[in-house]
């Protein structure tokens, strides 16, 4: 086995990415195809860096923690969304398209700016605890305890990456630039089941009881499909569209 070349042990990946700068102006949306030798336990991020470093130094693709951690490798994978650093090239054929995730501002290739939207969506729900008590409070008051399976509720949608995937996977984001998404409304259940936020029902009907928010959702399930974390993100959208049919 060892006497084997390394190069007859793998495949030969084809991968074709598109590639664009929208901020050189003589950039055209084009396809370009790299060939790489396939290694044992490949990631697609491993390969981009080996296109990077080997064939093409101004590839653009974004990656911080390499662990499915951070979200920032998120990209359209032979037409779904997906982690390029949680994606083994062995679960994909030889011939694998890369596209930048949709709805997002484009940096570059497979760059886009997700951080920009998640701020945007983030100052536009206000996600974030609404307490006076808490303005006010020490820091022992901040850590009271809480019933282990409403922490665990909170735990659980807390998990949400913000890699872009449920929107990229979204129908009704690539219509609406309004729509907040699966992550953002996953947010509003979150601090809706917090006992520490005082706001009411009420108060979150003003924010996403409206064709931008859950009554905007077409409940297509491509947000939890396209889910790295596998979040229930469709669940979460219905129980929240409950809530919101009755303060209508």
């Amino acid at each position: 086995m060892s006497d084997i070349p390394v190069t007859q042990l793998g495949r030969t990946l084809h991968l074709q990415i598109l590639r664009h700068n929208p901020r050189d102006p003589d950039s055209e949306p084009r396809l370009q195809t790299f060939e790489v030798e396939e290694a044992d336990a490949m990631t697609l991020f491993i390969a981009l860096s080996e296109i990077r470093e080997k064939q093409d130094p101004s590839l653009q693709f974004d990656f911080v923690c390499r662990a499915g951690i951070c979200g920032s490798c998120g990209m359209i994978i032979n037409g779904r969304p997906g982690l390029a650093c949680r994606t083994l090239t062995r679960d994909l054929p030889d011939h694998i398209t890369l596209a930048p995730l949709p709805a997002f501002e484009l940096i570059g290739d497979l760059s886009v700016d997700t951080g920009k939207w998640m701020r945007g969506m983030s100052e536009h729900l206000e996600t974030w605890v609404h307490s006076q008590g808490l303005e006010q409070a020490d820091i022992d008051s901040l850590e009271e305890s809480m019933e282990p399976e409403l922490a665990e509720q909170l735990y659980e949608l807390e998990r949400c990456i913000e890699c872009g995937c449920c929107v990229a996977a979204c129908g009704t984001a690539q219509m609406r630039e309004d729509f907040s998404g699966a992550v953002g409304l996953n947010q509003i259940t979150r601090f809706q089941l917090d006992p520490r936020d005082e706001r009411s029902d009420a108060d979150f009907y003003q924010l996403v009881g409206n064709d931008a928010g859950v009554f905007g959702c077409m409940t297509l399930l491509g947000c939890e499909d396209m889910c790295p974390k596998d979040l229930p993100l469709a669940t979460q959208i219905a129980f929240l569209r409950r809530r919101m049919v009755a303060v209508r």
